[in-house]
């Protein structure tokens, strides 16, 4: 698939229909991590604030492998949207990249406090260096977050 025709996809992510945006992904996700830059790229002009989360949510399994994962994690942090803010906490946890928490220290001000709550635990698990605490924020032990297969419970 030629670049014209990824941007053209990503592009059409931008929709309020999980159908549409399913139908989309299903032709991106054999492209496996070389999508990134093109989800990347897409953030700043994609309107809707369900295409906005449709790109953070795509990203996090590259969060690891990916610069520009990573920094679509970043930007995403001060999104205007509640869920695209959640996902974008979701890339810096999974990443587990100290170099997020500065930005995510950002969020812990935020007036949404469920905001506040998706930062401090991203920050959490980027510190205890386990993804799973994102979601298992009690430290119970009970509940895992598998991303990638190598992530399951151990």
């Amino acid at each position: 698939m030629d670049d014209l025709k990824i941007r053209e996809l990503v592009k059409s992510l931008d929709t309020t229909s999980t159908g549409d945006q399913e139908a989309v992904w299903a032709q991106l996700r054999p492209l496996g991590v070389d999508v990134v830059p093109f989800l990347a790229d897409a953030y700043g002009s994609t309107r809707k604030a369900k295409g906005r989360v449709a790109l953070a949510f795509h990203a996090i399994r590259f969060a690891r492998i990916s610069q520009a994962a990573f920094e679509l994690g970043i930007r995403a942090l001060d999104d205007k949207a509640t869920l695209v803010r959640y996902r974008a906490c979701c890339i810096c946890a999974y990443s587990l990249r100290a170099d997020a928490i500065p930005h995510l220290r950002e969020l812990l001000k935020h007036s949404d406090a469920k905001t506040v709550e998706d930062a401090a635990a991203a920050i959490d698990a980027i510190k205890r260096k386990n993804h799973h605490y994102f979601i298992d924020r009690s430290h119970s032990g009970m509940s895992f977050w598998t991303v990638n297969p190598e992530d399951s419970a151990r």
